[in-house]
């Protein structure tokens, strides 16, 4: 009788693992099919081939919307809407300059249409503010490393792409208006899909430090607009530090306040000083 016990437990064991392996490998088709097309279509992108990526986008975005209807699995369905959300942005940002001349204001369209689908994400996935990393716990010495990793990253930045101003001078009125919509829709937005969404998904299914490089990855093609390898080399050591911070201390305020800073430095202060 003991044997027969031990041979049953012996099946469950392997039949368990047998399950999970069979879990893994569905994950990371769910994570690896989506990402290879994001990087194709960007890197499509980086090559000219704006229509190409436009339309890979879309089938993808139509793809994913659709498979949200087939899966059952919250975890499959939140990684899935962190990809839906990335060919969104692009498609977005392909589409405006069609209508609208790139401007200041012109991020406010591109990124507002974007909190409709997270707030959706965020109710559907019944995910609190612990979750998404939004947190009081900030110790004093924060900001002045959050000050210090934005000049660095902006500077770097500013070097590669050498940006125009987004704003005509530096009156406090300008900074004000250029403040608000890089922190709350520029960085907040995109700080909220990476990292709140993206990497902690990809950190449970495929391991911490791999959700992180991939994360890191994909946040480094989405800059392939700019056309130079260099920046999306540069923006993958950006997306590498605002991850690591994230990581470390699991705050969307500091990644968020960080991304924010970059922008105004970048588009608003260096283009008038430099």
């Amino acid at each position: 009788m003991e044997t027969e016990a031990e041979d049953i437990v012996v099946e469950n064991d392997l039949f368990n693992k047998i399950r999970r392996m069979d879990q893994f490998q569905a994950d990371l088709l769910t994570i690896a099919i989506p990402a290879l097309m994001i990087i194709i279509a960007e890197m499509s992108l980086f090559a000219g081939m704006t229509t190409f990526a436009m339309y890979t986008h879309l089938i993808l975005l139509i793809v994913l919307t659709l498979s949200t209807m087939i899966f059952n699995d919250k975890n499959k369905q939140r990684i899935i809407y962190a990809f839906i959300l990335l060919s969104l942005l692009r498609i977005l940002n392909l589409s405006m300059p069609m209508f609208f001349e790139t401007t200041l204001y012109s991020y406010i369209l591109i990124y507002a249409p974007l909190a409709i689908p997270l707030y959706v994400l965020v109710k559907d996935q019944a995910l609190g503010f612990a979750d998404l990393g939004i947190t009081r716990n900030i110790r004093y010495y924060d900001l002045p490393l959050v000050l210090i990793a934005s000049i660095v990253i902006a500077a770097g930045e500013f070097l590669i792409i050498k940006p125009g101003y987004l704003i005509p001078d530096l009156s406090a009125f300008n900074l004000l208006k250029l403040s608000i919509i890089m922190i709350f829709f520029v960085g907040l937005i995109e700080e909220l899909v990476f990292r709140s969404i993206m990497q902690t998904k990809l950190e449970e299914m495929i391991g911490k430090y791999q959700g992180l490089i991939l994360a890191t990855t994909l946040f480094a093609v989405m800059h392939s607009g700019y056309g130079t390898p260099y920046e999306i080399v540069f923006a993958g050591f950006a997306g590498f530090i605002l991850g690591t911070i994230y990581l470390i201390r699991r705050n969307l305020i500091l990644v968020t306040m960080t991304h924010g800073f970059v922008n105004i430095i970048l588009f608003g202060v260096l283009p008038h000083i430099w």
